[in-house]
């Protein structure tokens, strides 16, 4: 049987894009192994699907100080060294990073083992830790076309990203249901879904807090507002549901969803193309952050994807206001997103990893 050995964590876009290949993977009769960091939520999410998982050491690269820039060093060795050990025992014909921190002690072993190795980066530019790991890689895939000029000659391979099939199995009546907007007063209604990521975004918590009373006149919103980040002051609004983090549901969530306003993460952003919901966009500010998601928010923004809402302008009334303008203009998102040229990620990914085993 052939075996692949998957990578990636840190945070959930790091691995959703891996489990959208895992059906596609045992159709053609791979045996599928997964390597990760030990507490990380990509821990969580493989072995809840009963895939072998195998935890190493990793460190996070930082552009910041921090005494942990001369600790992580020995973490990031150590995972070398148990990545090495592993794949030295499992033998993999491939090996598919999705990027993180933790891929990069992964993808050094899987080199040094002779094992081909495919990246995938989401976004506009590579990440540190994908920069790090790109000489190692056999190919590398990307989202954004423009993406190439910044890869290796002969090694970028724009594929788009990997969706995850039962997305477009969500069932509106099953959210409606979960959320508790059942009544007749709210049933029909459009609904606002709120992302901030698997962690949560704290401007973005506060501005559709701060917005509630406006916004539950028109809109039940569902609010994923990220672990630990729920306020138990706002549990008793009717129309309004906040919830910490959901996996399963997250289909339902989508398929009820009128307008979504999301950060910009390149895996939710593509999620939202796919499924041709209209969108609002709060990409993560650049003093936060490399501005990755700035990229990534202007470019669907120039396509006609998504509007796009700076964190810093943000003010209840504006928050509103262009909600209300992308819900009133939705037919305007759609139709630019039908005309999208989309690609069959995981196709031509397969078709990849195919071509770079031993």
């Amino acid at each position: 049987m052939k075996k692949i050995l998957l990578t990636g964590g840190g945070t959930a876009g790091h691995v959703t894009p891996n489990i959208a290949l895992m059906d596609r993977l045992k159709e053609e009769g791979y045996e599928i192994y997964y390597m990760g960091s030990h507490d990380g939520i990509e821990r969580e999410l493989i072995e809840n699907l009963g895939i072998t998982y195998y935890p190493i050491s990793s460190g996070k690269l930082r552009r910041y100080h921090s005494w942990k820039n001369f600790t992580d060093p020995f973490r990031v060795n150590k995972g070398c060294y148990e990545a090495r050990k592993i794949i030295k025992k499992l033998k993999p014909d491939v090996c598919f990073s999705k990027g993180g921190f933790v891929s990069v002690p992964v993808v050094y072993a899987a080199k040094r083992c002779k094992v081909p190795t495919i990246i995938h980066e989401s976004d506009m530019t590579p990440g540190l830790a994908n920069k790090i790991s790109i000489r190692r890689a056999t190919k590398v895939c990307c989202n954004f076309p423009e993406t190439i000029k910044y890869l290796p000659k002969n090694k970028g391979v724009h594929t788009g990203t990997p969706i995850r099939k039962e997305l477009f199995t969500g069932s509106k009546e099953e959210a409606l249901a979960f959320c508790g907007f059942t009544d007749a007063a709210l049933k029909d209604k459009p609904v606002l879904l709120v992302v901030g990521g698997s962690t949560g975004a704290v401007a973005v918590n506060e501005a559709v807090r701060k917005s509630l009373d406006t916004l539950l006149k028109k809109y039940n919103v569902i609010h994923l507002c990220g672990k630990g980040k729920a306020d138990e002051s706002f549990n008793d609004r009717a129309g309004y549901k906040q919830i910490e983090y959901c996996d399963k549901e997250m289909k339902d969530m989508l398929a009820a969803a009128d307008v979504v306003l999301s950060r910009a993460g390149a895996n939710a952003i593509f999620e939202l193309l796919a499924l041709r919901k209209p969108n609002i966009l709060i990409p993560l500010p650049a003093k936060a952050s490399r501005g990755d998601q700035i990229l990534n928010a202007e470019s669907f923004e120039k396509q006609g994807f998504s509007k796009v809402l700076p964190e810093e302008t943000i003010t209840p009334d504006l928050l509103v206001k262009t909600i209300d303008e992308v819900y009133n203009e939705q037919d305007k998102y759609k139709e630019a997103m039908n005309k999208s040229k989309t690609s069959d990620a995981v196709e031509i990914i397969m078709a990849l990893i195919k071509e770079v085993q031993k």
